[in-house]
């Protein structure tokens, strides 16, 4: 009985969930996946009132799930940084979610800002290395408020972690279209480059199947909006990965259908699956939030559980569903695309 800890969160995070639960009930009565649901509140309101965005308590009884899915986090009541640093980042880094995969795929029916853009020309993955880089320390401040502060912020990079990376990235590859791209800034970024350059060199041996090309991240942006056909997948460190990811959700029709995996690599904690967008305070409570990106959150968290087919059903619903709102024009809104794809799983 796999057991899922279901993380609402902030803002639209709880009604995006909600359809994503109901479409895990549904799948589990209909496939018999014997699912164990449990809800844990955290975020904004659990800080104010307990001043932990996520004690060492609550983080051994979350490692006892098997997988977490999370709604979002944020909250204007919390200063930037405490819950993403003291909830997200403590997570990942804590049941070692060493590789955060982002898959940008353009649904039919789904409207990209580029124009004549269409579904056959953008379906990839970016595998972004989640817990070293630019996202490592702290940091530090001296002089600050005045005009000599100095910022110092280091980047770690570890062979350990990248060849994990790699190596994820090579495998998903031989299941896609066998094309991998290095992404990185070699050319001015060099020793933590040439950590990632031999890692690909090395490991691609292995693989010799897989095609293997580079590109720098400033050109990535370029060629992801011109190109994202060129592209399958995308392997970088965790600050690149981060910016192209949040850029191929653009390119692909936006946040709404973004989801997004923390795996733990070696079974010693649960991963954390979660759509990409942010908790949209502004909105919240209205029920406009689109929950495509939760609901392919959830798919991705069945497909790693080893439940592949309902995860399949989970993905063709959501896509069914995209094109009916797109035929008649209207707004993908929470509970009304629920029930859209929990009529296409039926």
């Amino acid at each position: 009985m796999p057991r899922i800890a279901v993380i609402p969160g902030d803002g639209i995070g709880p009604e995006v969930t909600t359809e994503a639960v109901r479409v895990l009930e549904h799948l589990d009565r209909r496939d018999g996946l014997a699912l164990d649901l449990t809800e844990e509140t955290f975020g904004a309101t659990h800080y104010l009132a307990t001043g932990e965005a996520l004690s060492d308590e609550s983080l051994d009884r979350l490692r006892g799930a098997d997988a977490l899915l999370f709604g979002a986090m944020g909250d204007p009541r919390v200063a930037p940084g405490i819950l993403e640093r003291g909830f997200i980042l403590k997570l990942r880094m804590s049941f070692r979610q060493s590789v955060n995969v982002r898959p940008i795929r353009l649904y039919p029916g789904a409207t990209s800002p580029i124009a004549g853009l269409t579904p056959d020309r953008c379906d990839l993955v970016v595998v972004r290395e989640n817990t070293e880089g630019m996202y490592t320390a702290d940091g530090t401040m001296t002089a600050e408020g005045t005009p000599y502060a100095v910022a110092v912020h280091a980047a770690v990079t570890t062979a350990a972690a990248t060849h994990a990376c790699v190596r994820y990235a090579f495998e998903l590859a031989m299941r896609r279209r066998r094309r991998l791209t290095l992404c990185h800034k070699t050319n001015v970024i060099v020793q933590a480059g040439l950590v990632w350059s031999r890692a690909v060199e090395e490991i691609g041996e292995e693989f010799p199947e897989v095609e293997v090309d580079y590109v720098h991240a400033d050109a990535m942006t370029l060629h992801l909006v011109q190109r994202p056909e060129r592209f399958d997948v995308v392997v970088t460190d965790n600050l690149f990965g981060d910016i192209i990811s949040d850029l191929g959700a653009a390119v692909s029709g936006g946040l709404g259908t973004a989801a997004s995996g923390n795996l733990n690599l070696d079974g010693s904690a649960p991963s954390f699956f979660e759509a990409i967008h942010g908790s949209a305070p502004d909105i919240a409570g209205q029920g406009i939030a689109n929950p495509a990106a939760a609901i392919l959150s959830a798919g991705m968290m069945l497909d790693h559980l080893g439940f592949e087919a309902s995860a399949r059903s989970c993905q063709e619903a959501v896509a069914a569903a995209i094109e009916v709102f797109a035929a008649d024009g209207r707004p993908m809104v929470t509970a009304a695309f629920g029930d859209e794809v929990l009529a296409h799983l039926a």
